[in-house]
């Protein structure tokens, strides 16, 4: 299969999404994968590294989008891009359809084949190629958080672990999975008193065992909500229903029970976020004050720390992306349950039930199709 590699064109987006040792493997295995130039720069890979492994270099994103049968990226396809976009092409990478109705019918329009990480779902309910970017979110809306609640950022003037005799800082995360503990441990451990809420007891119960001491759980409900967050001084949402758009905890009208200065941290952004005043922002310009609560909403926040999170998300998609490139799509999903869940949009057809029911747009079944 001819596999191509674009660079990313989101605002401050350094992750690339295929490191050369990924590329070195597609290549053994007999493909041939063309690599857009500088693609690789922002996370610390010359155009060097990937020929010497065997990929080509292209000179401009057009060549590689006319050029391969299967794209493999980080960041959804911009406006730029959908008109690049062939029928049958195979796009694999992050999209978070439910969060943007224009992509969606874009993708649609395109009749290509979306195979989407952020749906990639094993038995046990995790997800693969969604966890590695959840681990990095999820611990720097903890470090973002702890940034803008600084005076000059116009936050509430507070250090998160205060100092011996002062209390430190409240933080509120929505959510138990695996945003929500791993902002929750690291707020903890600058010294936070952070307290946990879902709705899932089995997970509030896991969490009261394994996180320390300074950590609480709560069962999330709306009063609860409410009573905690007016001494809350860093709200961070890391809600997440696999594929569909998040549900608006803290309404605007809410904003008026949060002491001013409070910072929100919304990594449910690509989702659509958790907060209704919630709308995306860019590691360039990555905040806004609405009643006097300060919002931060990047929408590719793993994009920060590429040298990081570039190797961390290429070491769980290689996989199956190379089970895609040897078998084809469709036998690939039909042999791989979990890679199946990934298939979202299919030559026009919508195949995955919460994108349909986000925009009322026609489902149709993964088994009419196979």
């Amino acid at each position: 299969m001819i596999v191509g590699v674009p660079k990313e064109i989101k605002n401050n987006e350094f992750r690339v999404g295929m490191t050369p040792s990924g590329a070195n493997s597609f290549v053994n295995n007999g493909h041939t994968v063309f690599i857009q130039r500088d693609a690789g720069l922002g996370s610390g890979y010359k155009d060097s590294d990937y020929s010497n492994v065997g990929a080509q270099i292209c000179n401009t994103i057009e060549e590689i989008y006319e050029k391969s049968e299967m794209i493999v990226k980080v960041k959804e396809p911009l406006k730029s891009e959908y008109s690049l976009i062939k029928e049958n092409q195979i796009i694999y990478t992050y999209f978070h359809f439910a969060s943007s109705e224009e992509l969606t019918n874009a993708m649609i329009k395109s009749k290509s084949i979306c195979i989407a990480y952020e749906t990639v779902q094993n038995k046990d309910l995790t997800l693969p190629l969604l966890t590695p970017m959840s681990e990095v979110a999820g611990r720097m809306a903890a470090q973002q958080g702890a940034k803008f609640l600084e005076k000059p950022q116009k936050g509430y003037g507070i250090l998160l672990g205060g100092v011996p005799g002062v209390k430190p800082a409240n933080v509120i995360v929505l959510g138990g999975g695996v945003v929500g503990s791993e902002a929750a441990k690291m707020a903890a451990g600058l010294g936070a008193n952070v307290t946990i809420f879902d709705i899932n007891l089995d997970r509030l119960r896991y969490l009261d065992d394994v996180m320390p001491k300074n950590v609480s759980t709560q069962f999330s409900s709306h009063y609860n909500i409410v009573q905690a967050m007016k001494s809350a001084h860093l709200i961070i949402g890391a809600v997440l229903i696999p594929g569909a758009k998040a549900p608006n905890l803290i309404t605007k009208d809410m904003l008026k029970d949060l002491q001013p200065g409070t910072v929100l941290v919304d990594v449910a952004v690509d989702q659509g976020g958790c907060f209704e005043t919630t709308h995306p922002t860019t590691h360039q310009d990555p905040t806004y004050i609405i009643d006097d609560v300060l919002h931060y909403s990047v929408a590719n926040m793993p994009g920060a720390v590429p040298a990081t999170s570039t190797e961390a998300l290429t070491n769980a998609t290689i996989k199956q992306g190379l089970d895609i490139a040897n078998k084809g799509w469709k036998e690939a999903c039909k042999e791989d349950e979990s890679l199946k869940l990934g298939l979202n949009v299919i030559n026009g057809k919508v195949v995955y039930k919460a994108i349909a029911d986000a925009f009322n747009l026609k489902y149709s079944s993964l088994n009419e199709l196979f």
